[in-house]
């Protein structure tokens, strides 16, 4: 199934094609910074995709080669004037990424050039994340607007990199480069060259689309519930995950993949 839908006009591209859809920030002129109706319609795009059987895997990438998203489009907070507006931006940014963190199918986020501020958000918090030797990483904020991350997204980034490093990008407000990033945990996979990079993710995308999708969900949720839970100091308890050992353990896949296995043949997946 092979859909393209692109409401907002042209400033973010979606389709779905071949059970996988793809996501592209699409100002090029502007380093792809996201306006809140980029944010907006990022989030409507994880709910269709919630509800579409068809897609087993989403791909976000930029426009160009200068940058995967250099985050809020600053003109955005020109009508900032009270502290409601303050705290409405950065509840919108926590819906929005808990939207993808959330997300049923995996993922993967190719970045070349600048993945900073709310780009780099949205990066951190896909499952795989591809870059070119041109990412950069950062969230210069300490030198640019003065402003500061939610409690949300600083208990993100920590539980991805460590309070340590997180304290290095926001106090020195460099931007790491992509070997670093690799290092640190911010890249699984540096490609040399940016026209190399969209051809590895969709290549990558297909590899994890082609695997049974309620062993990848139930990994997802499984990863996300233990880190909220270390991040309220609740804990997971024993029996947090027992309704994902189900869906799997009783679907239709787990019968599949047993029979695909004993007679030695690729077995076929539905979700179900």
């Amino acid at each position: 199934m092979n859909t393209t839908s692109n409401p907002m006009g042209d400033e973010l591209l979606f389709e779905v094609r071949d059970g996988i859809a793809r996501v592209t920030f699409n100002r090029p002129q502007a380093r792809n910074a996201l306006t809140f109706a980029m944010y907006e319609r990022l989030a409507d795009i994880c709910a269709e995709v919630d509800a579409s059987p068809t897609v087993r895997v989403m791909l976000l990438t930029g426009s160009g080669d200068k940058a995967f998203a250099a985050g809020t489009d600053i003109s955005q907070f020109r009508a900032f004037e009270t502290p409601e507006d303050a705290l409405a931006y950065e509840a919108r940014i926590d819906r929005v990424l808990s939207a993808l963190e959330r997300c049923r199918v995996p993922t993967i986020a190719a970045i070349a050039g600048a993945c900073t501020g709310g780009g780099a958000g949205i990066a951190a918090v896909c499952d795989l994340r591809i870059g070119a030797a041109n990412a950069k990483f950062g969230f210069p904020i300490a030198r640019t607007l003065g402003n500061c991350l939610s409690m949300a997204n600083y208990a993100r980034l920590s539980a991805l990199i460590g309070p340590a490093r997180v304290k290095d990008l926001i106090f020195t407000a460099r931007l790491i480069e992509a070997e670093e990033a690799k290092a640190i945990g911010l890249l699984g996979e540096v490609v040399p060259d940016t026209a190399d990079l969209l051809p590895r993710a969709e290549d990558l995308a297909r590899t994890v689309a082609a695997h049974a999708p309620l062993t990848l969900r139930a990994t997802k949720e499984a990863l996300r519930r233990l880190q909220a839970g270390a991040s309220t100091g609740s804990g997971a308890g024993v029996d947090a995950g027992e309704d994902l050992i189900l869906m799997c353990y009783m679907s239709e896949d787990f019968r599949e993949g047993m029979d695909a296995f004993l007679n030695k043949r690729l077995p076929h997946w539905k979700g179900t």
